[in-house]
């Protein structure tokens, strides 16, 4: 599985860096940031809320459109499967896609990708991702800036259907 993750890593960086920036207002940035989930649907009667980390690659490709690729780890917890046992589950989400500026600070963003599992057995395997969301971000300093975004993330496969709001907040660089 290590292998999969690394090769669509490797995959996504290239694919990304080969593409020409239309633009100069903007450079490319990569960015790291936390992640808080909130399970919403019947998946908030599996999980109560995960953390995790995430990196986030961006490469302008016209004055207000930048394309993404997104690659983290997000644990999730909840109550009592059995006596003294807690859900705990992590998961690996690797998306790529696109944002949308208005003006400088604010963007729409969406992503298409896949959320592997980390667990094994009948718990493991691959889900659908799909991603609409917003964001804002600040600069700070000369190169740097803070990223915060809202968003609703789903997950699909043959089992059914895990969705959650998120937050973001990053540093890009």
């Amino acid at each position: 599985m290590l292998k999969k993750i690394s090769f669509l890593s490797l995959a996504l960086f290239l694919m990304f860096n080969q593409l020409n920036a239309q633009t100069k207002s903007r450079e490319s940035q990569i960015g790291l940031g936390l992640e808080g989930a909130f399970p919403v649907g019947d998946f908030k009667d599996v999980a109560d809320y995960a953390i995790g980390v995430s990196l986030l690659y961006q490469k302008p490709v016209a004055d207000n459109l930048s394309i993404t690729g997104n690659v983290g780890y997000l644990r999730f917890h909840g109550p009592d499967v059995f006596t003294n046992i807690k859900y705990k589950e992590g998961f690996v989400p690797i998306k790529a896609g696109a944002r949308y500026f208005f003006g400088s600070k604010v963007y729409a963003a969406a992503e298409l990708g896949v959320s592997i599992s980390t667990a094994s057995g009948s718990g493991s395997g691959t889900s659908f991702v799909y991603v609409p969301g917003l964001g804002t971000t600040w600069p700070v300093g000369k190169n740097g800036s803070l990223d915060i975004g809202l968003r609703y993330e789903s997950w699909t496969r043959s089992g059914g259907t895990r969705s959650f709001a998120g937050i973001r907040a990053g540093y890009n660089f």
